[in-house]
């Protein structure tokens, strides 16, 4: 696979942005101020069984950027303990694709092979200690005799096997004497606990395959469980985060730092993982995809993976940016693909100097020009230079000059091209482009009139004869073109969308999702069948291909330059298939989100409700067409108290729905209804949220009385999803909901500001968005008990003064 390019410089000059302040953040603050650990170390661990992908970006940005923000140290980690999957081929693609986004783990490149010989000496500890034992049933029996959420395990025949028979048979498993699936080693911990990880975990697992960087050195192989947290204990890692679905893997992870005896020791931290619309990231179905020719390889640009990502043209600075936005919370979301999106449009926008391509070409001809003229257009529109923080803007390639100097020549000849979209001869009401008798602006050559035209036989038009008049008359629109004689002949690669739906896998899977650390749902550790259904969702036509021409100003540039062709979206050259004398430019994006327009479109008009008095108006979101029957349940639903959007997420999903069904229907079912959508949404679909709707009643009810902020009610209910424990029942527990005096909030609004006086003064000298910034540091301070109505009038009024 061809390597790409180097992305061109940072287009802001800005530094890498920061973590926001999270719960793990402040876990990070007290364990540095309390002396716990000398320095703060983090890992990520992506699983080498393909290729990093997007689902890797928010948590290696999360571990990587929370350890530079205190000083401390971050290891890269490859967790190679599946010896069926992993391969060089995708370490070194995760290698490259890391450094690429800007991650810099210096020498602390590691391997979870490098330590098999380690976790083997554990193992045969806590075998001596009798914490570990070889057991010798079937995958299907020890499933069973694990009992289930309602009845405790059953010991296995084998559980009580004496130290000396489980350290001959487990040596002898690693002597190669038994067959894959023969016995496996598991932990002696606890068959009645509630927590299922607990149920006497398998530690090792005979795998007869050989390794690519071990060879056939070992033939058992440790279980994620087992060798994730001693590597962390081994590496020094002092806050291993990890997401959601690994809470209750923390059972384990504390037994063996308990029992091994690590001082000081790792622990482990859950975030809500962030999953992403329209994008699959479990690598078995990327791979199926690659393997079955649906895409040209990893790298095919509507391939989620970074490194389809950096042929696409997306720079690092949009993916850090990106991240950035997404937030830390406790519970599981699935991030809206426009903030992606979005992202990569914003650093373009500043990045990308504008020309001109025609896509699909008519040929057009202005009888009235004889010979060449050269014309003098610039590369950035009035708003960029407006908005350059140094009054300069970028030439392609990157220098930065005076908004006079960036310019370029552009031939206009006798015969230009068009698109093929821009001409009519029968024109829809509202055309503003070249019609019969019309007149249109050519950008930055003046004004033409369309005399006559040619049609070949099925009516297609294939030439147009205009007059150019320049500026003596009126157009009311304005099109691109390119001179027909000196215009450069090239391939154009439009992308869309890989799948059309927003979750193509139906419900979200974990299967072998490392976008915290990779998991080992399947049994013998081996590659499980993976169901094709999302396959029935890709989009039909997410690849065309057109042949057109762009004007010749680009041919000297450097080959990495982003262009935005005016009108087209943004551009760059194919860094593998483009050549020289046969130039490919694939489409990195569109101008705008054609998607939202396209849903528009197809969503029946409905009357709209008239706003509430003192209502700030809502601009309208992307609609979604929906069945008479899901119709009928938005009315119920909102009749309920649920917001019209909730309401029509929920009769469009029935894993939500079938959630929201248990709800207590009185004054706090809108609230729960919310939550349900914008908050436990990924982890129902998932079968991950272990909560009743109907205990979340009474937390909403709290939350409508101001017994708790919105940060604590939030809390509550992603410790209540992941564990099942009534959210006002944890509250309690946990004190979550001490109040906070008045005369606490003022003192913590005073230390704030007298530990920001500069900014205090920035503020008061007119930077009034420094508020939000106030907000936050007080926020913090106070542990988020902070009523937000009180700390807002109390820093209006300590600021004000």
């Amino acid at each position: 696979m061809t390597d790409v390019p180097s992305p061109t410089p940072d287009a802001t000059g800005g530094p890498a942005p920061l973590v926001a302040p999270n719960f793990i953040t402040e876990v990070i603050e007290k364990d540095l101020a309390a002396g716990k650990y000398p320095e703060i170390v983090t890992r990520f661990p992506p699983d080498p069984s393909g290729y990093a992908h997007l689902g890797h970006i928010f948590a290696s940005f999360l571990d990587y950027r929370t350890a530079v923000q205190y000083g401390g140290k971050f290891n890269l980690r490859m967790d190679d303990t599946n010896p069926e999957l992993v391969r060089q081929e995708y370490v070194d693609s995760m290698v490259d694709d890391l450094k690429w986004m800007g991650l810099d783990w210096e020498d602390r490149l590691y391997y979870a092979s490098d330590y098999f010989g380690r976790y083997y000496e554990y193992a045969e500890q806590l075998v001596r200690q009798g914490d570990a034992y070889v057991d010798s049933v079937s995958a299907q029996e020890m499933s069973r005799l694990r009992g289930n959420a309602h009845t405790p395990g059953t010991p296995s025949p084998y559980r009580n096997r004496s130290v000396e028979e489980n350290l001959d048979l487990l040596r002898r498993m690693k002597a190669g004497e038994f067959e894959s699936g023969a016995h496996v080693l598991r932990a002696k911990i606890d068959l009645s606990s509630p927590n299922m990880k607990l149920r006497d975990p398998v530690l090792y697992r005979i795998v007869k395959h050989p390794h690519f960087r071990q060879g056939d050195a070992w033939c058992i192989y440790p279980a994620y469980d087992f060798e994730h947290p001693l590597q962390d204990a081994i590496e020094g890692v002092t806050h291993s985060m990890c997401s959601l679905e690994f809470v209750d893997n923390r059972a384990i992870y504390d037994w063996l730092m308990e029992r091994l005896g690590f001082q000081p020791r790792p622990h482990q931290y859950e975030f809500g993982r962030r999953g992403l619309e329209y994008t699959i990231t479990s690598k078995r179905k990327l791979r199926r995809l690659v393997q079955e020719g649906k895409v040209s390889g990893w790298d095919d640009p509507r391939m989620p993976t970074i490194r389809a990502q950096r042929r696409l043209g997306v720079t690092p600075e949009a993916i850090r940016n990106f991240a950035s936005q997404i937030g830390v919370s406790r519970t599981n979301r699935t991030v809206d693909i426009s903030l992606y999106e979005n992202a990569v449009r914003d650093d373009l926008n500043h990045r990308a100097p504008r020309v001109m391509a025609v896509l699909d070409p008519v040929k057009v001809t202005l009888s009235n020009l004889d010979g060449e003229k050269t014309l003098s257009l610039p590369y950035w529109p009035f708003d960029v230079i407006r908005d350059s923080p140094d009054g300069r803007v970028a030439l392609p390639g990157g220098e930065r000059v005076a908004p006079e100097q960036a310019v370029r020549d552009v031939p206009l000849t006798r015969e230009i091209y068009i698109e093929r979209d821009d001409f009519n001869p029968e024109p829809p009401k509202g055309y503003k482009r070249l019609t019969p008798g019309g007149t249109v602006r050519l950008r930055g050559a003046g004004i033409i009139r369309a005399d006559d035209y040619q049609t070949d036989d099925t009516g297609r038009v294939t030439h147009v004869t205009a007059t150019l008049l320049g500026e003596d008359a009126k157009a009311g629109g304005v099109i691109h073109w390119v001179s027909a004689g000196r215009g450069l002949p090239v391939e154009f690669r439009l992308y869309d969308r890989l799948f059309r739906v927003p979750h193509p896998e139906g419900e979200q899977e974990a299967d072998d999702d490392d976008s915290a650390g990779p998991s080992e749902h399947d049994a013998e550790h081996t590659a499980a069948p993976v169901d094709a259904g999302y396959m029935r969702y890709l989009t039909e036509g997410s690849l065309k291909v057109l042949h057109g021409f762009v004007e010749p100003s680009v041919a000297g540039d450097p080959v990495d330059t982003r262009y935005q062709f005016e009108r087209q979206g943004y551009f760059w050259r194919d860094p593998v298939d483009s050549r020289e004398d046969a130039p490919v430019f694939g489409r990195i994006i569109t101008l705008k989100d054609t998607w939202a327009k396209e849903a528009q479109k197809a969503e029946p008009a409905r009357p709209k409700a008239a706003p509430k008095p003192g209502a700030t108006p809502k601009a309208d979101g992307p609609a979604k067409t929906l069945t008479p029957e899901q119709e009928a349940e938005v009315a119920r639903l909102t009749g309920l108290g649920a917001a019209d959007a909730d309401a029509r997420t929920l009769a469009r999903d029935e894993a939500l729905l079938a959630f929201v069904g248990g709800a207590v229907q009185d004054s706090t079912f809108g609230q729960v209804a919310s939550w349900t959508v914008n908050d436990l949404a990924v982890g129902l679909r998932g079968g991950e949220v272990k909560v009743q709707a109907a205990d979340l009643a009474p937390l909403a009810a709290l939350l409508a009385g101001g017994g708790i902020t919105t940060r604590v009610a939030r809390d509550a209910l992603a410790r209540a999803a992941a564990s099942g424990d009534a959210p006002v029942a944890i509250i309690e527990r946990e004190g979550l909901n001490a109040g906070l005096s008045s005369d606490d909030l003022r003192r913590a609004v005073q230390d704030v500001l007298a530990a920001n006086a500069d900014k205090v003064e920035a503020y008061r000298g007119g930077k009034t968005a420094l508020m939000g910034f106030f907000t936050g540091q007080v926020m913090r301070a106070t542990g988020g008990k902070a009523d937000p109505k009180a700390l807002a009038q109390a820093l209006g009024e300590a600021l004000g003064g």
